[in-house]
């Protein structure tokens, strides 16, 4: 499975200055143990009818891109990570972000949003959205304005497949800056039993034990019930940040996402971490040779 490069800076896609600090303490944290370099990328979008369009890029990134200080200003990472910004110029917010994202080779991208979708078609919105299916590096998605006050405790719930990786990066990352510790969940339904979940906790127990460079406290805990969805959002309640990986199951969005995160986003007062890794994506060769395989 490929992975985001980590000598990469990570990158934090920016609307709302007053997001900033927020998806930067947590971009902090990756970076930190990575390359200490935190970007954040503000898109300008020119419309094909907008009045933009009579400019360059380079023009309008010179005129119409605000004031940078103030924006950096907001931005308080931990001590040795560097955060600078870039701003792109694009025909809408997602390929803005793409485009950053392909000229940069991050280690990671951070996006924040704001609450579920009430679209039928999209979960995040549709920006988030194509983020998660499109952008060829770990994505995470932090729901804003539920920012925890300091951090004991982080909840890592696990039910195998690919992402894994990508929730235990970010959650050992955040723990060793609070030194915190880090709970390692898993429910043992009726349709899959104690065993399963056993190897699930044991599989994801040693892949943040593998994680630098935290070492600080891990717990495990499975849990029987008919219920999963419903015991990880009361397990939830004790813990201070949920990371969630996406679901091991299909390409589109709403199968990536999966309905049991969907759930607990939507009934937590948690700060949630959606993590989705970067060797989900599939790249245009891929693509390309998916459909001469046809």
């Amino acid at each position: 499975m490929e992975h985001s490069n980590t000598d990469g800076p990570v990158l934090v896609a920016v609307e709302d200055p007053n997001h900033v600090q927020q998806l930067v303490r947590t971009a902090g944290d990756l970076a930190r143990v990575r390359s200490g370099a935190v970007r954040l990328v503000t898109v300008l979008v020119k419309p094909y009818d907008s009045p933009f369009g009579v400019f360059d890029d380079e023009t309008i990134v010179r005129n119409f891109s605000g004031d940078s200080r103030e924006l950096l200003a907001k931005a308080e990472p931990p001590e040795g990570v560097v955060v600078e910004r870039d701003v792109v110029v694009a025909r809408s917010v997602a390929s803005g972000v793409l485009k950053a994202v392909g000229e940069t080779a991050p280690s990671a991208l951070v996006v924040g949003w704001a609450g579920l979708s009430r679209r039928s078609d999209a979960v995040f919105g549709t920006t988030v959205d194509k983020l998660i299916e499109n952008a060829p590096c770990d994505v995470y998605v932090e729901r804003i304005g539920q920012e925890a006050n300091g951090v004991d405790s982080i909840l890592l719930p696990v039910a195998g497949g690919p992402h894994v990786e990508a929730a235990a990066a970010v959650a050992s990352a955040i723990a060793d800056r609070n030194d915190a510790r880090i709970l390692i969940y898993s429910v043992a339904t009726p349709s899959f039993g104690t065993d399963g979940a056993s190897e699930f906790v044991e599989a994801a127990s040693d892949t943040v034990k593998m994680t630098p460079p935290f070492g600080g406290p891990i717990e495990t805990k499975i849990e029987a019930t008919d219920d999963a969805t419903t015991a990880i959002i009361e397990e939830s309640d004790a813990h201070d940040i949920v990371v969630l990986g996406a679901t091991r199951k299909g390409p589109l969005r709403r199968r990536l996402i999966g309905s049991v995160a969907k759930q607990v986003i939507a009934r937590t007062d948690t700060t949630v971490i959606l993590a989705r890794d970067a060797g989900v994506v599939r790249t245009p060769l891929q693509r390309l040779g998916e459909l001469l395989r046809r």
